[in-house]
């Protein structure tokens, strides 16, 4: 377990440097070029992401039970993870779904990782979800406090970035549904 929270912990605080430093970031950004800082900052990712998997698998090969998720969870969650696909789709866009959130990629990450907060009663899991939400929530409200500050407004090209987020989202939804995620995680969300 430990092995598993020295890899969230450095994994969320790697990427809680803007949100927490945000001059030091730029300080660094500047002072080892952009490309050294995308190199140590993707190398930093890695290794904390590489450090937490390694981790949760042995963590979930010993699993220690806390609660018994609700009959029917599942179904819920994955209803629920759609918008979630849609909202990370509709980050890079300029439609209206960007307009009204602000960041659509931290609120797809907060839902996400509170529906499966939900879906999953042992320990680990239960830590890196929580770990997760409340991280993306942190995030979603200071940078949406930013944005008041600054003044930022996120104009809308249309309906048209929107229409392609909900196509491109559904699609990866449902691949993901019936074959990504058993793929990459090992479980069948179907069963």
């Amino acid at each position: 377990m430990t092995i598993f929270l020295l890899g969230l912990l450095a994994f969320l605080g790697v990427h809680s440097t803007g949100l927490f430093a945000p001059q030091w970031r730029q300080a660094q950004r500047q002072s080892l070029g952009e490309g050294r800082w995308k190199a140590l900052y993707s190398l930093a990712s890695l290794a904390s992401l590489g450090l937490m998997v390694w981790g949760f698998s042995i963590a979930r090969a010993d699993p220690v039970v806390l609660w018994v998720p609700p009959r029917g969870i599942r179904h819920m969650v994955i209803a629920g993870m759609l918008p979630v696909f849609v909202l990370l789709a509709a980050s890079g866009g300029k439609g209206r779904i960007r307009q009204w959130v602000g960041h659509p990629m931290s609120l797809a990450i907060a839902i996400w990782a509170l529906l499966h907060l939900l879906a999953d009663g042992r320990l680990a899991p239960t830590l890196l979800f929580a770990g997760f939400l409340a991280w993306a929530a942190i995030l979603v409200f200071v940078r949406r406090a930013r944005d008041r500050n600054a003044n930022v407004q996120h104009r809308a090209a249309g309906f048209a970035p929107d229409a392609l987020a909900l196509a491109a989202g559904t699609l990866v939804w449902a691949l993901f549904l019936f074959f990504g995620h058993e793929w990459l995680i090992g479980v069948r969300p179907l069963g």
